[in-house]
């Protein structure tokens, strides 16, 4: 089974926080799915949010991170 395509979108966690979730789809048409809620705890080795910055969603959307995902992240991953 192979990564054929990624998609992301953003959503919204259990205390309404908009995060992400990506859909990576194998070629075998198997779709998965994960969303990332962000965390309370800031560790030394934590990912680091990326929030858009905007007026929208009070500066907390992740559009820039869902771009990211589908751009980058997923023509990394395509074929693993």
């Amino acid at each position: 089974m192979k990564i054929t395509k990624v998609m992301a979108r953003e959503i919204f966690d259990s205390r309404g926080m908009p995060t992400v979730q990506c859909d990576p789809i194998l070629d075998d048409k198997v779709q998965v799915s994960a969303s990332v809620p962000s965390g309370t705890s800031k560790g030394l080795y934590e990912a680091v949010e990326l929030r858009d910055g905007t007026e929208r969603l009070l500066g907390q959307g992740v559009t820039r991170a869902v771009e990211n995902i589908e751009n980058i992240i997923g023509s990394q991953i395509l074929g693993k």
